[in-house]
């Protein structure tokens, strides 16, 4: 049941804040224990209702998480779903998707919302695949058609929208990346701007018309 949803399984009117205050003790749980070590009971508590409530709202753990990933998602990647992109200026435009990516990788919520999915990685696919469809895939399709713009104005040349897509949105999924995900810290603020221009010059000079 998504998050959006306004009544329970019976038709009931449902409590935007009990639902809040439920989505919002789920995501904190589930980001701080993991998914197999979140109880709906623990939720409950957390969030002040009973455990049938939310279950009423929410029929099983898995339907909970996945409504908590798409709260997550919506809010977090709106920002750089929003932006609004000229396909008659790439440079400028991806210069914007980067900067906006970029934040939003570096961001803690979003770090331990990453380092939470791959130890469920093998274990809970259909949660993986929850997270996937309304997080990654999203920002991939985003891109995407912002890129099949680029080639219709002439301004790029790209023969595969969404690997292009993809590649983009990879290159600041290296090591400094990998380094924020292992907890070790996070690359100065000068060295990612240093990255975000060099990867947007290679992109471009890739895909020039």
């Amino acid at each position: 049941m998504k998050a959006g949803h306004e009544t329970t399984r019976r038709g009931r009117p449902r409590d935007p804040e009990r639902v809040r205050r439920v989505l919002e003790a789920a995501a904190q749980q589930f980001t701080q224990l993991g998914f197999d070590r979140t109880s709906v009971e623990s939720v409950a508590l957390a969030s002040g209702v009973s455990k049938m409530t939310v279950y009423s709202y929410f029929p099983s753990k898995e339907a909970l998480f996945d409504a908590c990933i798409e709260d997550r998602c919506s809010g977090l990647f709106d920002l750089f779903l929003n932006a609004e992109l000229d396909p008659r200026d790439p440079h400028a435009a991806l210069l914007r998707v980067a900067t906006l990516f970029l934040a939003l990788m570096r961001d803690d919520e979003v770090l331990a919302m990453h380092r939470m999915m791959y130890g469920s990685g093998g274990v809970h696919p259909e949660v993986c695949r929850a997270f996937w469809d309304q997080g990654p895939q999203h920002c991939i399709d985003h891109l995407a058609s912002y890129l099949a713009a680029t080639d219709a104005a002439g301004t790029l040349r790209i023969p595969d929208f969404h690997r292009a897509a993809d590649q983009f949105l990879s290159m600041f999924l290296g090591g400094s990346h990998i380094h924020c995900l292992l907890g070790l810290g996070k690359p100065d603020p000068a060295e990612d701007i240093r990255m975000l221009k060099a990867n947007l010059e290679l992109f471009l000079r890739a895909y020039a018309a």
